[in-house]
C-alpha cells in the first residue's frame, strides 16, 4: 500500500539542501555535543556556586545557548526564548535564585540519568513550578544530552508536527511538548529505518516541512489531493537560486575548512611530528585520498579515555620520541568558536601528556576580533592561562612553504601568530 509519508521521507533525504543534508549529516554537528553538553555542566556549576549572575548577557548560558543557535538553519533564534526582558521580568530565572536552582537541577538531572522516565519526571518537576517565561524551548539544551531521548522545539517543528498528524501541540507549554515528543517517538518507530535513533532527523524534517519548504500529505489522499501534493514535492525538487547560493555556501566553507586541516597536516609531517586528525574527520576525501591517510591510527594510550572531545580537535601534532602532544589547532571558518575552545580546554586541562602543548585556533583574518570576544566569556576564564594563540590563514598560507622546508620544530609559528 503506498504510504505517502514514506515518499516524503525518501523525497525529503534525496533533497541536497534539506535539512537531512545541510545540518542532520553535517560532519560538525557532532562535534559540538561533546562541548554543549560541557557547557550546561558549567551552568549548572554557576549557578549552584552562586557565581551565575543576574543577567543573561555575559553569563556561561548566554555562550552555551548562543553556541546551539549557531546550529545551521533548524536552531536560529534558539537564544530568543532565554534573553532578558526586563519589562516582562521573564524568563524569571536571572534575578529569582530559587528559579535558579530548579533550572539547574532540570539540567543536572538530565545530564546524569540515562532513561526516558527520568528525563520526563525532570521536565514535569520544572512545569509544575511554573517559571515565567521557562518555557519547552529549554529542549534544545536537553536535546543535545539526550538525542534519542528528546526533540529540538521551536514553532516551525511545531507547525510541522500538526500538519503532519493533524495534532494541536501550541507553543509554550511542556504538557504540549510532551505530547509532540511522544508522536515524534511513534513516527520515528515507524520510519526507523528511514530516519535515526537520532530525534534530530525527524524533528529535521518537521522543521522543513513546518517552514514551508515541503507540503505534508493531505490528511484524506483522494486521486486531487495526491495529484497537488505531488506536484508540490516536484516544485521543492526545483531549487530555488537563494536555496543553491546557501548550500555552495555551506559546501565551501566545508571544503575551505577540510582545505586548512590538510594543510596543517602536511606541515606536522614536514616538521617530523606524528599526526592526528578529528576521528570524524578522517574518512574525508582530499587530494585524490582521504584527509587521514598517513596519519595516527590512534591517540597516546596515556589519554584519558573519558576525554573523548580530545579525539574531535581538527589537528594535533605529537612529538614521536615522547608521545607528548606538542600542538593542537582548532579551524574555526564560520562555526561556533566555543565549540573549538571547549575542546582545548579539555585538551589542556584534563590530559596528562599535554605537557606544553602550544594550542592554536586557526581562522580567517577577519575573525580576530571575533574569536577575542569568547574568550572574554566568563566561561572561559581560565583560557588567559593557556596562552591560546590566534593563527590567521593567510600566515599559514604564506609561510607554509618555507616552514616545511626550513623549520624543525613550533616555533616559526609561534612567530607568526598572536597571542589571545
Amino acid at each position: 500500500m503506498h504510504d505517502p509519508l514514506a515518499t516524503l521521507i525518501d523525497c525529503w533525504k534525496a533533497h541536497p539542501s534539506s535539512t537531512y543534508n545541510t545540518w542532520f549529516l553535517w560532519d560538525q554537528r557532532i562535534k559540538n555535543f561533546r562541548s554543549i553538553r560541557r557547557g550546561i555542566a558549567q551552568v549548572v556549576e554557576d549557578i549552584r556556586g552562586g557565581t551565575f549572575g543576574n543577567a543573561y548577557r555575559g553569563s556561561s548560558l548566554e555562550t552555551i545557548v548562543g553556541s546551539v543557535a549557531e546550529q545551521r538553519q533548524i536552531f536560529k533564534g534558539a537564544d530568543h526564548a532565554f534573553l532578558w526582558k526586563p519589562k516582562l521580568r521573564i524568563p524569571d530565572i536571572y534575578e529569582n535564585t530559587s528559579n535558579q536552582r530548579a533550572f539547574a537541577d532540570l539540567l543536572h538531572t538530565c545530564d546524569h540519568c540515562d532513561c526516558a522516565e527520568d528525563v520526563v519526571a525532570a521536565i514535569q518537576r520544572i512545569d509544575a513550578i511554573g517559571i515565567k517565561g521557562l518555557g519547552p524551548a529549554v529542549a534544545n539544551l536537553l536535546y543535545f544530552i539526550h538525542p534519542t531521548l528528546v526533540s529540538p522545539f521551536n514553532t516551525a517543528i511545531v507547525n510541522g508536527f500538526n500538519a503532519v498528524t493533524g495534532g494541536r501541540v501550541k507553543l509554550g507549554r511542556w504538557d504540549h511538548y510532551l505530547s509532540m515528543r511522544e508522536g515524534l517517538l511513534r513516527l520515528n518507530a515507524r520510519y526507523r529505518l528511514k530516519l535515526s535513533n537520532d530525534l534530530g532527523a525527524i524533528a529535521g524534517l518537521m522543521f522543513d516541512i513546518g517552514s514551508g519548504r515541503y507540503e505534508a500529505p493531505p490528511q484524506s489522499m483522494d486521486v486531487a489531493a495526491t495529484a497537488l501534493w505531488q506536484e508540490d514535492l516536484e516544485r521543492v525538487r526545483q531549487e530555488s537560486t537563494a536555496l543553491q547560493r546557501e548550500l555552495s555556501q555551506a559546501t565551501e566553507s566545508d571544503a575551505t575548512h577540510t582545505g586548512v586541516q590538510a594543510s596543517l597536516r602536511d606541515l606536522g609531517k614536514a616538521l617530523g611530528f606524528e599526526v592526528w586528525i578529528a576521528s570524524n574527520d578522517r574518512g574525508r576525501a582530499y587530494g585524490g585520498g582521504l584527509l587521514g591517510d598517513g596519519c595516527m591510527a590512534q591517540l597516546p594510550a596515556s589519554l584519558d579515555r573519558g576525554l573523548e572531545s580530545v579525539r574531535l580537535i581538527d589537528v594535533v601534532w605529537v612529538d614521536p620520541q615522547t608521545s607528548q602532544f606538542a600542538a593542537a589547532f582548532e579551524v574555526e571558518h564560520t562555526t561556533s568558536i566555543y565549540s573549538g575552545i571547549v575542546r582545548m580546554l579539555d585538551l589542556a586541562l584534563g590530559t596528562p601528556v599535554a605537557g606544553n602543548c602550544a594550542l592554536f585556533l586557526v581562522a580567517p583574518d577577519n575573525r580576530r576580533d571575533k574569536v577575542a570576544e569568547q574568550l572574554q566569556r566568563p566561561a572561559f576564564s581560565r583560557v588567559s592561562e593557556l596562552g591560546i594563540r590566534y593563527l590567521p590563514y593567510s600566515q599559514l598560507e604564506q609561510n607554509h612553504a618555507s616552514m616545511s622546508r626550513f623549520g624543525s620544530s613550533i616555533k616559526p609559528l609561534l612567530e607568526i601568530s598572536q597571542r589571545l
